[in-house]
């Protein structure tokens, strides 16, 4: 029967007919992508506020958050003694470091080989079960993809019971002992731990701050760049890296300041080779009574708050000139007004400070500037990294359901969408967090002056999704009373505990389904003092619990990792982790600690994620194609 398709509907039906010249090829496509919907849901792991933290980042990736052990415990408890166990998931968090060890301590035997290839296959299997044979083929590393393969499609010896079971079962040992003989077995274990741990986390969401504090970000986007399937939700630290990448010279003299608050030069000199002993030597010649790491923060602190305040000037519409204030300061008197106040200042001195000019860099401090802002442009490996967050980056995402976001979305005092004029145009909500993304993107594709100033807005503005909060950074350098560090937040930290508030912004993003949820970020979850990482009766859930160090002493936690799977979603809270080094070689594990709060009253299969309604649509599109050709509407390719 002919479906009485539209002149365009022909044309696309002829132009996807390309790809399946006949029947039979459509038939089996048709029939892959249907089968393929009825598997459960891939398990997507959420996480924020990395902070740097390399080492702890690096295990909670080995580990998969916990999931690994508890995968072993469940599949392979009965077989192994808690030593046993305790080996088995270091090997698979480690196995270069613990096959190096067994092999100097004469341990790894051919029997041990034989018996560790076993379980990781027996692991790898189990955890195959979630995906088609093509996935599991593609998650394999590619040299090992074939023995991989055949290793994992085999039945089971407690299942066997005919001959040709057996043959396959000989089939199968064949292979292990040749590897053995071969000595091959290492690189097959590290085949199986990259292929279990790719496994067993299907999704990787980074809600934000991957920069700052901790010593080693740009290790852990080495990480990320080499995961199988991750995106981010950008941080403002994120958002000021990426500023200082592109060329704002505001951002990248705030990285200099975090880098040198934080003793985190390493960083810059050695990861990204960017040089500060230009920037060391003018402010040691500044500041002769100080080491060279205070005095270089002194310096570029300054020079810092002065390409603010021109930046400031010249965007009056991001209104932020509460942030002016290096002319409201009195050197002699040793005070400075601020919001119609007098507060007494640090005993310091300001060398660079023309009353006349305070935000006027000087010729040296141009110049310098100048040399840095260089070295942040041109930096490959920078670039690099920075355009991985670009590519797999976005300031908001809606997937499967969830709204996840780092910071907020700004809300006036009575809960109303905060409305921004910014390019000339007043936009709330949605709209806003579309602007924010597409001005980040053209200050690094572009180069655009006010895309660039846009990227210092967004890193610290009041109103930027991303920051949500009067930051005093000011008052913090220069002012001892703690009184004037208070940083009052934008109201959406107040509503975020109203649930009508958080199932309006849901439906702002399209999101009415009543499992949504909002996933965020930034704030660190303060578990000493009763706060649960829950708000909104569920509605929302803020996932930083302190995987920063400096955190953690507040938090009484190092981070979270939020799961959700296919029968609901459950949070990981970590422990304190000692080193790399101490887990390689005492096997001492994060102690994380399991909590589901919701269970989906029905499992959930691909069909019902994001990616399994685009494959119903392109299944549909097929099964009219297949209907088309059979009533000669679209003819065969030939």
């Amino acid at each position: 029967m002919k479906q009485n398709l539209t002149a365009q509907e022909l044309k696309y039906l002829r132009l996807l007919g390309e790809q399946y010249p006949t029947i039979e090829a459509l038939c089996t496509e048709i029939t892959r992508i249907s089968a393929q919907l009825s598997l459960p849901k891939g398990t997507e792991h959420f996480m924020s506020d990395l902070h740097g933290e390399y080492e702890a980042f690096c295990h909670i990736m080995n580990n998969c958050s916990g999931v690994v052990r508890e995968k072993v415990n469940l599949w392979l408890g009965h077989q192994l003694t808690q030593a046993e166990a305790d080996a088995f998931c270091t090997l698979i968090y480690y196995p270069d470091a613990i096959l190096r060890q067994r092999r100097q301590k004469g341990e790894a035997t051919p029997e041990w080989y034989r018996t560790q290839v076993e379980r990781m296959v027996h692991l790898a299997r189990m955890l195959s079960s979630k995906y088609t044979r093509g996935e599991v083929r593609k998650a394999m590393p590619a040299d090992w993809a074939f023995l991989l393969d055949e290793l994992l499609h085999y039945q089971d010896e407690n299942t066997l019971q005919t001959e040709q079971e057996d043959n396959r079962r000989r089939y199968h040992d064949a292979i292990i002992s040749s590897l053995i003989a071969t000595q091959s077995c290492d690189s097959l274990i590290v085949a199986l731990t990259v292929l279990i741990k790719a496994l067993a986390v299907a999704k990787l969401h980074v809600v934000g701050d991957i920069f700052d504090r901790g010593p080693r970000a740009d290790s852990i986007m080495d990480i990320l760049m080499r995961h199988h399937a991750v995106d981010i939700e950008w941080g403002n630290h994120d958002v000021l890296w990426m500023g200082a990448a592109s060329g704002s010279e505001a951002c990248i003299a705030a990285v200099l300041r975090n880098s040198l608050a934080y003793n985190n030069m390493d960083i810059l000199e050695r990861g990204y080779g960017i040089p500060l002993r230009p920037l060391t030597l003018f402010a040691e010649k500044l500041y002769p009574g100080l080491p060279p790491e205070k005095a270089a923060l002194q310096a570029v602190t300054l020079m810092m708050f002065k390409l603010e305040g021109q930046l400031i000037r010249r965007n009056p519409e991001f209104e932020m000139e509460d942030r002016l204030l290096l002319h409201r300061l009195d050197p002699v008197k040793k005070q400075i007004e601020i919001d119609g106040e007098i507060w007494p200042l640090k005993d310091m001195a300001w060398p660079t400070l023309n009353p006349d000019d305070p935000y006027g860099l000087t010729a040296e401090e141009a110049d310098i500037i100048a040399q840095l802002r260089h070295a942040f442009t041109h930096s490959p490996r920078l670039h690099e990294h920075i355009s991985f967050l670009y590519k797999r980056g976005w300031m908001y995402r809606a997937y499967n359901g969830n709204l996840l976001f780092h910071g907020c979305v700004p809300l006036n005092a009575d809960g109303s969408f905060l409305q921004k004029t910014l390019g000339g145009e007043k936009r709330g909500g949605k709209a806003f967090m579309d602007y924010c993304d597409q001005v980040a993107r053209q200050a690094f594709y572009t180069g655009d002056g006010y895309a660039l100033d846009f990227m210092w807005y967004l890193w610290c503005g009041t109103d930027s999704p991303v920051c949500g909060r009067r930051i005093k950074t000011f008052a913090r350098a220069y002012v001892p009373d703690e009184r004037a560090w208070h940083e009052p937040r934008n109201p959406y930290y107040t509503y975020y505990n109203d649930e009508s508030k958080c199932r309006e912004i849901l439906a702002e993003f399209g999101l009415t389904n009543e499992e949504a949820r909002i996933i965020n970020g930034h704030t660190p979850v303060r578990v000493t003092h009763g706060e649960s990482p829950l708000k909104a009766n569920g509605k929302l859930v803020v996932i930083d619990g302190g995987f920063c160090r400096a955190y953690q002493k507040t938090t009484g936690i190092a981070g979270y990792t939020l799961i959700a799977n296919s029968h609901g979603m459950r949070l990981m809270s970590h422990q304190p982790f000692t080193n790399l080094r101490d887990a390689q070689e005492t096997g001492r594990d994060i102690h994380s600690q399991s909590f589901e709060f919701t269970s989906y009253p029905q499992r959930k299969y691909l069909r019902d994620t994001d990616y399994g309604r685009r494959l119903q649509e392109r299944m549909d599109d097929l099964v009219r194609l297949l209907a088309a050709y059979r009533s000669g509407e679209v003819n065969f390719q030939k």
